[in-house]
Parts: C-alpha cells; sequence; structure tokens
C-alpha cells in the first residue's frame, strides 16, 4: 500500500469511527463505501478491516457500559445472526467469484437503503416486540455481517423502537456488532482467506479509531441529532449512488462482466 493509499484510509477510518460514535452504526457502511470508491483495497479485504476496527470501537465504549446491555434482546438477535452470517460470507465469495461489478453494485444498493433507513425516524414502539422479531433483524444483520461487515441499519431501526433506554440500546448495539465481527473474523481465518502482506499496514487505523471515538464522546459537535443523521445520510446515500451507477452501467454495457 503507498503512503498516499493509507494517509487516505487513516483519514477514512477517523471519519467512520467519528460517525460511528455520534450515530451507533455508520462505521462499516463509511468505511466499504470510502474504499469502494476509492479502490484503497479489495472489498473482501476491506470487510476484515471492518471487522478489526468494529472491535477496537466496540472495546472502548463498552469497557464502561456492558452493564446496560439488554441481554433479553442481546440474545437472540446473536444467535439467529450466526447462520445467517455464514450465508452472507459464502455470498461473497460467490460475487467475488463473479464479477467485481456486481460486487459493487450490491455494496452501493446495501449503503443507499440504509441511508434512507437513516433518515426514518423510528417510531417508538408502547411494549417490547417478540424474541421472534429479534432473531429476525438478528439473521438479516448477519448476512449483511457476512457480505461486507455491515450489520447494522436494520437491526439500529428495530432496537431503537423499542421502549428501552436509549444508553441501553447503543450498548446492545455495540455488544451485538462485536460478536458478529469476532465470528466473521473466524470464518476468515478458518476459510483460509487471510490477506495479503500489504493489508496489515491497515491495522494503522486502530489508533485513529481509537482517537476519533474518544473525540466524538467528550467533544461531540454542537449539533442536533437530527442534523448528524442528516449529515450521515447524506455521505452515505452519495457514496452508494457513486458505487451503483457506474457498476450498473458496466454490467448494462457488458452482460459477461
Amino acid at each position: 500500500m503507498s503512503a498516499a493509499g493509507l494517509a487516505g484510509l487513516l483519514v477514512l477510518a477517523g471519519l467512520a469511527a467519528y460517525m460511528q460514535t455520534l450515530t451507533g452504526f455508520a462505521f462499516g457502511l463509511i468505511m466499504m463505501g470510502g474504499i469502494g470508491l476509492s479502490g484503497l483495497m479489495p472489498l473482501p479485504e476491506a470487510a476484515v478491516l471492518v471487522s478489526c476496527m468494529v472491535l477496537v470501537n466496540a472495546a472502548q465504549v463498552l469497557a464502561r457500559g456492558w452493564r446496560d446491555i439488554a441481554w433479553a434482546e442481546f440474545w437472540p438477535v446473536v444467535i439467529s445472526s450466526i447462520s445467517a452470517l455464514a450465508a452472507g460470507y459464502w455470498l461473497l465469495g460467490e460475487m467475488v467469484s463473479a464479477s467485481i461489478h456486481w460486487l459493487k453494485l450490491v455494496l452501493g444498493i446495501v449503503i443507499i437503503a440504509s441511508s434512507l433507513q437513516l433518515a426514518l425516524k423510528p417510531q417508538p414502539l408502547a411494549a417490547r416486540s417478540s424474541r421472534a422479531s429479534f432473531a429476525f433483524f438478528g439473521a438479516v444483520a448477519g448476512l449483511m455481517g457476512g457480505l461486507f461487515s455491515t450489520a447494522g441499519p436494520p437491526l439500529v431501526y428495530h432496537l431503537y423502537r423499542q421502549p428501552l433506554p436509549a444508553v441501553s440500546i447503543r450498548e446492545t448495539l455495540v455488544a451485538a456488532f462485536a460478536v458478529n465481527a469476532v465470528i466473521r473474523l473466524a470464518m476468515v481465518a478458518a476459510a483460509g482467506d487471510l490477506p495479503h502482506s500489504s493489508f496489515w499496514w491497515g491495522l494503522l487505523c486502530i489508533p485513529v479509531v481509537m482517537i476519533m471515538t474518544f473525540v466524538a464522546k467528550r467533544w461531540p459537535p454542537p449539533l442536533s441529532a437530527l442534523s448528524i443523521r442528516r449529515m450521515a445520510f447524506g455521505l452515505l446515500l452519495l457514496s452508494g449512488l457513486s458505487l451503483t451507477v457506474p457498476a450498473l452501467l458496466k454490467i448494462i454495457g457488458d452482460p459477461a462482466s
């Protein structure tokens, strides 16, 4: 990886960690979208890097907040996500073998759908949803996590509708994403799909993620939660469109790709 490429990756990781801390789930989407657009590294390797960074972010967030995890909601989510995670990882391999354009198209669609969901304000429910609903959204999150290490949006939307304290929702989400990241990394190791040597320079993002997570928690911007959500929405929508449109045009122009 060139010095310029590494610098770009560090900036992207810092932005993603900052937004993740403020919104609760934007890290993987911003990282994967930015890497997909810039070509800083292959997307499968980017997903491995995102999993590593998610664990770093989770360690900081959960160091003191783990007691606020909503365990009754956490366990159905995690259990159902495991098999779906494996299915998503398998689909990633199939798309990599088929065409990089199809891979970018699917990633772009995931990011666009996630940005549109972010624009919606979850309507709170009067009572907690059933365990089956958490299992369902956990499975959807697992599928997305297996594909691109972006397990957040559907599960985020479902949890923020629950009559739970905001801190409990945030800690539960972070814990679920951390477990997904551990399982995904174990799958990568078990499959022998370890990244190339140049990938390991990307782990220099770890201190950047730690610093920007601290900065976002210690000095949040003087903006309303709605304004922050709108910023994240715009950033994700633009990156999703920038991935989807060129990939779709390429596939239409060259059906064999």
